[in-house]
């Protein structure tokens, strides 16, 4: 069992519990996250949907994330990411979302923001939240470890309530 598939079932489990569904909305990450989730049998009891937003045109066709918070702080930050997750909340039936938005490398970087910054959003009819995360490796690498941090928060702000 890998470290992706542990997580995803502890956070499916915390999800059935709490009788809440999920839905995520991804960019550098490319639907890994969806993938790992959907892995698990049943996932469709506690997974609402995936957005895969790579491009932001699709960030603001699919998840209503505004042009202008776009152009003043970039696709990687943490205005886009909670914007992110309050359009994925507001466009699916979840009761809590997470997005994703990084520079997973080998370019891209830009001053501030070299490869392996991640920023995460959290949403929640009562909250909206964000963090960003620097990780180290490859392309793979980065996109791993932004994919079992999203699992991660997911995890801990359910077991919080």
């Amino acid at each position: 069992m890998t470290d992706l598939t542990a997580l995803s079932e502890q956070l499916a489990k915390l999800l059935l519990q709490q009788q809440k569904q999920l839905a995520v909305a991804e960019s550098c990450t490319g639907g890994w996250l969806a993938k790992s989730l959907t892995d698990l049998a049943g996932s469709s009891r506690w997974f609402d949907r995936g957005f895969v937003t790579y491009s932001n045109a699709a960030k603001q066709d699919m998840l209503d994330v505004p042009a202008e918070t776009l152009e003043e702080h970039g696709a990687v930050s943490e205005a886009v990411v909670e914007a992110m997750a309050r359009g994925a909340l507001q466009h699916s039936r979840a009761d809590i979302t997470v997005s994703i938005s990084g520079i997973a490398g080998p370019g891209g970087e830009v001053p501030g923001k070299p490869v392996g910054t991640v920023y995460f959003g959290l949403a929640t009819s009562q909250q909206i939240q964000s963090d960003t995360q620097h990780f180290e490796g490859d392309r793979e690498a980065v996109r791993r470890q932004s994919v079992i941090h999203a699992l991660t928060r997911l995890i801990d702000v359910l077991e919080r309530g």
